[in-house]
């Protein structure tokens, strides 16, 4: 587990994507603020059908961006201004179809676009059914996203939401803050 404070003054964005471990990011929201850091969440629509912006407004005490289609947001090109202030973006969950769009360069929807449009490192915590995690579609976009300098937190091995098991569950939010904060040390 990272030590509190191990985060300090880091400045994290938490992008959530459309999946069921994506009610996980809320304790991971907690956890990341625990360790000091200040976190920011951009979630993807898909996401918004698994867990309510508000969670995440509550849990960071700042304000959630949900498209890039907000006019007050990106009156001022908001979704630069969040890419430019973050220290480290970190996608969890992160599922299959956004592995594919961070590996080949997509950028259709907030997610993707802040993604493309930072120079802050990324990590990526995948969560999907271990079929889909060993598709060879996915083994090549994850290597080519290591290959690109992206941190790949997990996935674990064990129980998956639709009642089967293998690797695919996403990473316990502990052992992602850990990881960041080796990755920040």
């Amino acid at each position: 587990m990272a030590e509190p404070g191990s985060l300090g003054g880091r400045k994290m964005l938490l992008c959530v994507c459309g999946g069921i471990a994506a009610y996980k990011a809320a304790e991971l929201v907690r956890r990341l603020r625990d360790a000091g850091a200040e976190v920011t969440v951009a979630m993807t629509e898909h996401a918004r059908h698994f867990v309510g912006a508000a969670t995440f407004q509550a849990l960071s005490g700042r304000p959630v961006r949900t498209t890039l289609w907000d006019p007050a947001a990106e009156a001022a090109m908001g979704h630069i201004e969040l890419a430019r202030w973050a220290d480290r973006i970190v996608l969890a969950p992160a599922t299959a179809d956004m592995l594919a769009k961070l590996a080949h360069g997509f950028a259709d929807d907030l997610v993707s676009t802040l993604c493309l449009a930072t120079t802050a490192p990324i990590a990526v915590a995948p969560a999907m059914n271990h079929r889909m995690w060993l598709h060879p579609a996915t083994q090549a976009n994850v290597a080519l996203l290591r290959e690109r300098g992206v941190a790949v937190i997990g996935p674990d091995d064990g129980p998956l939401a639709e009642g089967e098991s293998g690797p695919g569950r996403m990473s316990e939010p502990a052992a992602i803050v850990a990881a960041l904060a080796r990755l920040h040390a």
